[in-house]
């Protein structure tokens, strides 16, 4: 059936996911249902047929793809080595290693910004590893909490998205080579991920704001006041703050016997295999395929995994049958993971068959300029992930669309996908009920609100770059944009840090 059939009719599948992911906050429930109700359209509404042809038809085929089995596999493989990491306890060895050499303000900020950076496999590792580390050394030195918030928060999600062999590259490769190979697209997923990259530039400039921010020695906005509060009247919190941490009680046994090396070798196991086997092979002079890649990672994974157990057992961090559970238990947590990415697929193929893409390139040709659609789609995607909590849901069923519309209207594919990505971390950062932003609060100790306060104006800057950024790059179809965005960044924070404001830190 053409889309000229479905008409209005083929946003519905995405209007419904959109407003259940407002509502309910649940991705899961919201692409199962907005999935499912393209396919009672599709099929003239038959209930039961329409169950059964969602399943066997979208859900079955999607887990029995090669392509799509390997993905599945290859998360499973990253869940089990993060769990491990996490529970090995060598990521708070090696900062408390480090930690007697962290004497000054500005110290401590950047040693807390390479913290998060190092610990880049587990989004939700970072706040919770690193701020409990920091903060007596953040309360020494009179370094607000909402600054170890906000430099946790810029940290995890950020520094998570711009790795291509971790689960959110991962993810996000498996969304853009589903829909690449519905649009024919012979370019490999690893490729178009690494040439959309330079268009993550929301990811990019949250990332280094912090750097900035630290080297200028000043604040602007509220930022500048939890600053002030901290220094000259010796407050960590504002009264009636609640701060966010329930801690676990602590394990003697894991924080006695390990060591920096659990995260360190661990880690340069992983990358001495990986490029072992990818070296041989031509890269990075030469296209690597994308099955190729999979199972080199795959297997990189699963060494490093077995060298932390082995180190584990060394160091009696955990027992065999302890550290087995971890990695197994990781592995478990991927599953819902897997279901939304294979959830996203399977809404992809009902926007495909109904013609959504189509029917929006209709309505836009000639309507919208084109050069200000990356923009509408960060904006929109924003809103999403904002109004959700969620950026893993916002690309889930924002590339779906995003991707078919640049090819349809020419626009660079690659930038349209910075866009999404952007749009989901941006969104992401200023949400308070997302979960990045709510652990990054739980790590720092902080009040929940304060850090949301706090981080929001170095948030809405960024944002405001990366929607002139977009527009220019469509413009310029030139990669090279991001660096006038760092640029663009550096000149406003430096602007707004020294407009006049009787709230001054002196740092």
């Amino acid at each position: 059936m053409e889309f000229e059939a479905y008409g209005m009719l083929s946003l519905l599948p995405v209007i419904i996911a959109i407003l259940l992911a407002f509502v309910t906050k649940n991705v899961i429930l919201s692409l199962f249902l907005g999935a499912l109700t393209g396919v009672f359209i599709i099929n003239g509404l038959h209930p039961i047929d329409s169950v059964t042809t969602f399943i066997g038809d979208y859900v079955f085929v999607q887990l029995t793809d090669n392509y799509n089995a390997a993905v599945i596999a290859l998360l499973v493989f990253i869940g089990g080595f993060v769990s491990l990491m996490e529970k090995s306890g060598g990521a708070m060895a090696f900062a408390k290693s480090v930690s007697k050499y962290i004497n000054t303000r500005m110290k401590a900020k950047f040693a807390t910004w390479f913290g998060g950076i190092i610990i880049f496999f587990s989004d939700i590792g970072t706040p919770l590893i690193v701020g409990p580390i920091f903060e007596s050394t953040y309360d020494k030195l009179k370094i607000s909490r909402e600054k170890l918030a906000w430099i946790l928060d810029s940290t995890a999600t950020p520094v998570a998205v711009l790795i291509p062999f971790i689960g959110w590259g991962i993810y996000i490769m498996g969304l853009i080579n589903e829909e690449f190979e519905r649009l024919g697209i012979a370019e490999s997923d690893f490729s178009a991920y690494m040439n959309a990259w330079p268009y993550f530039v929301y990811p990019i400039l949250a990332v280094l704001i912090v750097p900035v921010v630290i080297l200028i020695k000043k604040d602007f906005g509220p930022m500048r006041t939890a600053e002030k509060r901290t220094v000259e009247d010796g407050e960590r919190y504002w009264p009636n703050a609640a701060p966010l941490r329930q801690p676990a009680a602590p394990d003697l046994q894991t924080e006695n016997n390990s060591r920096p090396v659990l995260i360190w070798l661990p880690l340069a196991v992983l990358f001495v295999t990986l490029f072992g086997l990818l070296i041989p092979e031509g890269f990075p002079f030469e296209a690597v395929s994308g099955s190729t890649f999979r199972v080199a990672l795959s297997t990189a994974y699963l060494f490093a995994s077995i060298t932390l157990i082995i180190l584990m057992l060394i160091f009696k961090v955990h027992t065999f049958k302890a550290s087995f559970e971890i990695y197994t238990t990781g592995m478990q947590r991927m599953l819902n993971v897997i279901v939304i990415i294979v959830l996203a697929w399977a809404i992809g193929m009902v926007l495909e068959e109904m013609g959504t893409a189509n029917y929006i390139v209709q309505v836009i040709d000639d309507n919208i300029p084109l050069s200000i659609i990356p923009m509408l789609i960060f904006i929109v995607g924003a809103v999403m992930a904002f109004a959700s909590g969620t950026s893993w849901g916002t690309f889930a069923i924002m590339l779906p669309i995003a991707i078919p519309i640049a090819a349809q209207l020419d626009i660079s594919i690659y930038i349209c996908i910075g866009a999404v990505i952007s749009a989901g971390i941006f969104g992401d950062h200023c949400s308070p009920i997302s979960d990045s932003t709510i652990l990054s609060s739980t790590g720092a100790g902080s009040d929940h609100i304060d850090h949301v306060k706090t981080q929001l104006p170095m948030a809405l800057l960024n944002g405001a770059i990366t929607v002139i950024a977009l527009f220019v790059g469509t413009l310029t179809d030139s990669p090279l944009v991001v660096f006038g965005a760092i640029i663009l960044m550096i000149i406003s924070v430096f602007i707004m840090s020294r407009l006049p404001n009787k709230k001054t830190v002196s740092e």
